[in-house]
């Protein structure tokens, strides 16, 4: 009996994602991950109700796996803690069917990769090229070359990666925001475009006071998000306008330094950061679309397809959106023609979020005091319903579905 294999590039949410929805149809799956090991240290990530549709279709229970943590509300505040908006959780189930998510990002992939029999995501190993991507494909790795064709079943335990060579039915680059597979196959695209600002993230155990409410507070040219998680644990991050590559020598003292000042509860939540388990990150995102999102039997997916930044919440739930469409329109077609499907499907919507991320991001990063003013009293003038029918696009069922 012949049975079809994918070679996936990266096991970060959207590898893993679309790994699982392909193994629930039948496929035989190889994830690729460069790195030696899945890490314990990451970010949160809030799961909007367009990303907890996706994965339904997937098949996959992100609550059941990570547990519940909807906030009670939303709130976007001035550092002195003055309220601009809020956006209650309650009303958001109500008018989209489901409040949002929050989740530890680790504990997420784990979940996933939970999902997969054991030994289909091969860490340690990075894919470097994808070749002959029109015909075919033969995946460059660190342990050696993976040939893409028809794989009879049991060749998969037969044949190990570190063998030098697998067969495969279709390649997915997943392999996050500096893909060498995208810089391979479109070489005149112009690659990443820097924000202007960096990010902090971090995870405090649990423990502390309770959070009850997510909220972000807008400064000039600076932001603080606070947000709790299923366990206890509480996820914050924070931008910076600063110089592309600036790194502080002493990360607790420069967090300090810029919000420590600010509203209950930032300074009491910084002074338990652990700054080892900080990370820090650029912000980027593509400097311009891809003309699509496959070539032949390879496809692009989340990141590597379409990297915004993450003033929307919608770079892990696009990948989401990506892996439940592409399982979605293999399942029913020839490789060459889905993927050709899934280009038309992801395409302009990905690109749209990109754009509104990047115009997004420019407002709260505002440093000037005249036009920060401006904003926040724009922000306040919003009315509530105003504000929630501008996330219909993304969350409602008009924004997501799988195509016919």
């Amino acid at each position: 009996m012949t049975r079809r294999h994918a070679v996936v590039a990266g096991a970060g949410i959207g590898g893993l994602s679309v790994a699982v929805a392909l193994h629930r149809r039948g496929w035989y799956v190889t994830v690729c991950e460069r790195a030696a090991e899945p890490s314990a240290v990451g970010a949160g990530i809030v799961l909007a109700p367009n990303a907890l549709r996706a994965f339904d279709a997937i098949g996959f229970d992100a609550a059941r796996a990570t547990g519940h943590a909807a906030p009670a509300a939303m709130d976007l505040r001035r550092p002195g803690g003055r309220l601009l908006s809020r956006a209650d959780c309650a009303a958001l189930t109500a008018r989209y069917g489901r409040p949002p998510l929050a989740v530890h990002r680790p504990s997420l992939s784990a979940a996933l990769a939970a999902e997969l029999p054991g030994g289909t995501v091969r860490y340690g190993t990075a894919v470097t090229a994808v070749d002959d991507a029109d015909g075919r494909p033969i995946v460059r790795t660190s342990a050696g070359a993976l040939t893409a064709g028809a794989l009879t079943a049991g060749a998969l335990t037969a044949r190990p990666l570190t063998a030098g060579s697998l067969t495969a039915d279709v390649v997915i680059a997943a392999d996050g925001i500096h893909s060498p597979i995208r810089r391979q196959h479109f070489p005149a695209h112009p690659g990443l475009h820097h924000s202007g600002e960096t990010a902090w993230r971090t995870v405090l155990a649990a423990g502390g006071p309770p959070v009850r409410a997510a909220a972000e507070t807008w400064g000039r040219g600076e932001r603080f998000g606070v947000v709790p998680l299923a366990d206890g644990r509480v996820y914050l991050y924070a931008t910076a306008v600063v110089p592309e590559g600036y790194r502080p020598a002493d990360v607790r003292a420069e967090l300090l330094r810029r919000y420590g000042t600010w509203h209950d509860p930032i300074p009491a939540l910084l002074e338990r950061i652990d700054p080892a388990a900080v990370l820090q990150h650029d912000l980027y995102d593509l400097a311009a679309p891809l003309p699509r999102f496959h070539q032949g039997r390879l496809a692009w997916l989340g990141d590597a397809a379409h990297a915004m930044t993450p003033n929307l919440g919608q770079g892990g739930c696009q990948a989401v959106e990506d892996a439940a469409v592409l399982a979605h329109l293999l399942e029913g077609a020839t490789v060459r023609a889905a993927l050709a499907a899934y280009s038309a499907a992801r395409c302009a919507r990905t690109d749209a979020l990109r754009v509104r991320s990047r115009r997004a991001g420019r407002v709260a990063a505002l440093t000037h005091p005249l036009a920060v003013a401006a904003r926040d009293l724009a922000v306040r003038a919003t009315p509530a319903r105003a504000a929630r029918r501008a996330l219909d696009d993304l969350f409602a069922f008009d924004g997501f579905g799988l195509p016919e």
